[in-house]
């Protein structure tokens, strides 16, 4: 017996259901109990033909218990959880039991829009549970605040989702972070506009509540609008993966959590899908909490991000993706979050500290072009109310005026921005006066700096004359670019 957790509506509060499924043999039929309306018991054919067109066929007896039974259902809010369940029974995939599931079933598989999904958030929040709700229903689910919840478009979406073969879109939020609401950390803001202006990767360090989250988050809204080649290079990636058409010219921003798949983040699968490397082409690729991801995936990462494009192999055959992502990277110093803490004393021990740091360093992060502290704040700038930070409309035209700039350069050589230069046009366009070439040289040995870090420095040196309106590269931006580095040694 396989049971899942839908819900019902009493007046404006959502009541958890769980739904069970038992099949055994016998003459096919499907009988539906727990007190539910002709809406719920209707939900049989829907949820029959939404199978059918996943080609899963449904044979025995099936019988659906909704509990509490004494409690009413109403609705086709449960046709969701009742097709997961019946999923689960013949074998097709095994849902968490430990979250909420609301949506009705077109006869085709898509998912339809429900009332409730409100009130179903709120009690998804109360009781700690990811809700997955159709993507009609994605907006007015993202006002709540707090909750963990994500859409899906049709029933195999979100099937490839519970597989593991996809990671979990999350229901947009209205309220996208501004740069004003950033208090203090002056060099981190001037790290994210550098990074943004450049597509530079970016590492952000720092204790817990430093706000390092939400300047990762607020990038989004200081990055220049997608170009039409652009534009439809993430569309075909969209289309592939059956995703609806974003309005609007907001390049993406996708937040993956420690607990995913590498078939998840790089593609993959029995269907060759792509992952989220690739649905974030051209945008924002977001991992928080760096440190507690797998090797594995990290490493997995590398020749996406030198090469732009991602192949995925597997015995039915090969397929590359784009993946030019802007990856953006946030990590405490240390697993207890407060070394160099100037208030709060760090307790790991100095083996604990040589670990984690190991995790902090080798090839990923000599693909990191920015790597900067985020320090705690102070109460005075906590409690400060002043408004006197740059809103990111203001941080955005100055970006948008660096990218122009570099469109110009680079447009013959087929390339958008600074950090998409190969090595030979960093050697041949990337001219330096003898002084800024023996300054760099001096600390390119001072900090032990790889070839690839030298290329970096240079790319980001670039960047930092672009927002300054400089044609050429001098010894002030070289001396910036390589502070941003000086936390590693490549």
């Amino acid at each position: 017996m396989n049971a899942t957790l839908g819900v019902t509506l009493r007046g404006m509060e959502a009541v958890p259901v769980e739904v069970e499924v038992e099949m055994t043999g016998g003459l096919f039929a499907i009988s539906i109990v727990g007190l539910p309306d002709v809406a719920v018991r209707e939900s049989k054919e829907r949820v029959r033909a939404a199978l059918r067109a996943l080609g899963l066929g449904l044979k025995g007896r099936v019988s659906v218990n909704l509990a509490p039974a004494d409690v009413p259902k109403e609705g086709a809010l449960l046709d969701l959880p009742i097709a997961l369940c019946m999923m689960g029974a013949a074998g097709a995939l095994r849902p968490p039991e430990r979250a909420l599931y609301m949506g009705e079933l077109a006869l085709d598989g898509r998912l339809r829009r429900v009332r409730g999904a409100v009130p179903a958030a709120f009690l998804a929040r109360e009781l700690d549970l990811p809700l997955y709700v159709p993507r009609e229903n994605a907006e007015e689910v993202s006002l709540v605040r707090g909750v963990r919840a994500y859409c899906a478009e049709t029933l195999g979406e979100l099937a490839a989702v519970l597989r593991g073969e996809a990671a979990p879109t999350p229901a947009p939020h209205a309220d996208m972070p501004d740069f004003a609401d950033v208090k203090g950390q002056a060099a981190a803001r001037r790290a994210a506009e550098i990074a943004a202006a450049g597509h530079h990767n970016l590492l952000l360090i720092g204790s817990p509540g430093s706000g390092k989250t939400l300047i990762a988050r607020a990038m989004n809204g200081i990055l220049p609008p997608l170009t039409d080649d652009e534009l439809v290079e993430t569309l075909l990636v969209r289309s592939t993966l059956g995703m609806p058409v974003e309005r609007g010219r907001r390049r993406p921003f996708r937040t993956v959590h420690f607990s995913a798949s590498t078939v998840s983040v790089c593609g993959g699968g029995s269907a060759l899908r792509p992952g989220e490397v690739s649905l974030a082409h051209r945008g924002v690729l977001f991992l928080d909490e760096f440190t507690e991801f797998r090797r594995d995936l990290t490493e997995s990462l590398r020749a996406p991000l030198e090469d732009g494009q991602i192949v995925v192999s597997r015995a039915s055959g090969t397929v590359a993706y784009p993946s030019r992502v802007l990856l953006v990277l946030a990590a405490n110093p240390c697993a207890c979050g407060f070394a160099g803490d100037p208030v709060e004393k760090c307790v790991c021990s100095a083996t604990e500290l040589d670990r984690y740091r190991r995790k902090l360093s080798g090839p990923i992060l000599d693909r990191i072009d920015l790597q900067i502290a985020v320090p705690r704040l102070t109460p005075e700038e906590l409690l400060s109310f002043s408004g006197g930070a740059e809103s990111s409309a203001a941080i955005r035209t100055r970006v948008v005026r660096a990218r122009e700039v570099q469109q110009r350069r680079w447009a013959p050589f087929g390339l958008s921005c600074n950090a998409e230069l190969p090595e030979k046009l960093v050697r041949r366009h990337l001219e330096l006066s003898a002084e800024s070439r023996d300054y760099l040289t001096g600390m390119a040995g001072r900090l032990k700096l790889s070839g690839r870090g030298i290329s970096r420095v240079l790319k980001v040196a670039r960047t930092i004359a672009d927002l300054a309106g400089e044609p050429s590269i001098r010894t002030p931006h070289l001396a910036e670019a390589l502070m941003y580095r000086q936390g590693s040694a490549s």
